[in-house]
């Protein structure tokens, strides 16, 4: 089974109540590639870096099994970069600053050797991008799943609707599913998200983990609690990597293995808030993730 990852590779600036960093390697298709290799020996990375990014990042993305055949650089350009401020409730951040750079005129191209994907991830994105890699596939791939945010949701409504009319698993958080369906509770946003295309939802809670639906079905799960919260950006993209990798290397969509995968994203997204950027969801061992997996079902059973 194949995994493409489609999303964004970029430089962030972070500053929480535990330090401040200027320009660290960050971007949706990062943390997802990252998070998925812990499941799958390899990924394929469609995405788009400036001049400016550094060998040693690619190094960094390809010890982590990422094929960056479709990773494009434009020299004369500068990468994709986000700062934010988080506040002492670590839910609250201010946007400091955003710089599209490269993004702005992507077009993403999809290697011949990328078009057989059976697994197709759709990292938070501008909705028109992920809507062309969807159009430029050969054929549809097994399982569409897709991640975005309020802005998408506030500025370009009718092209992420387009995009979930096309989507198999459409994951967002709380506060994004009910803004999306203008519902009061979770429940009522996931059944309305139904009608929209995708057969499965899952809906991040923050600190309160998890809820995965599928059909009538549903399944929480709870967070893995960390000694010190660091710094939360990435960790909901790391969420959605573990969770497409661990369904890729089993490719298995039952709802008890969607259930196993919910559990694996939860342990291993609790990694990411413990460091700045990707920190600390590099170079994990098995037994460091698969301690974190058994404490989850133990506080399942």
């Amino acid at each position: 089974m194949s995994l493409l990852i489609v999303g964004t590779v970029a430089f962030d600036g972070i500053e929480t109540p535990f330090g401040k960093v200027d320009k660290v390697l960050g971007g949706s298709a990062t943390y997802i590639g990252v998070a998925a290799s812990y499941f799958i020996e390899k990924s394929n990375l469609i995405s788009v870096v400036g001049g400016d990014f550094q060998q040693k990042d690619i190094h960094l993305l390809e010890s982590h099994g990422i094929n960056c055949e479709g990773l494009e650089i434009i020299s004369n350009g500068e990468t994709f970069f986000w700062s934010g401020r988080y506040h002492e409730n670590m839910n609250f951040r201010d946007t400091l600053e955003t710089r599209l750079n490269v993004l702005e005129k992507f077009d993403p191209k999809i290697p011949s050797s990328f078009q057989d994907c059976d697994y197709l991830m759709l990292a938070n994105l501008m909705p028109s991008i992920q809507l062309k890699a969807i159009h430029r596939l050969s054929k549809k791939p097994k399982l569409i799943v897709t991640d975005t945010m309020n802005y998408w949701i506030d500025n370009c409504l009718q092209d992420l609707l387009d995009v979930i009319t096309k989507t198999d698993l459409l994951i967002v958080n709380d506060e994004e599913a009910l803004e999306l369906t203008k519902s009061k509770e979770i429940s009522q946003a996931a059944e309305q998200i139904f009608q929209m295309g995708p057969k499965i939802v899952i809906i991040k809670r923050g600190t309160e983990g998890a809820v995965l639906f599928s059909g009538e079905a549903f399944f929480e799960c709870p967070v893995y609690s960390v000694k010190k919260c660091i710094d939360p950006t990435g960790a909901g993209d790391t969420f959605a990597g573990a969770l497409v990798g661990y369904l890729t290397y089993t490719d298995d969509l039952t709802f008890d293995n969607l259930k196993r995968a919910v559990v694996r994203a939860c342990a291993v997204a609790s990694f990411c808030v413990e460091d700045f950027g990707v920190n600390h969801i590099i170079n994990k061992s098995k037994e460091e993730i698969d301690h974190r997996i058994n404490n989850l079902e133990n506080l399942i059973k």
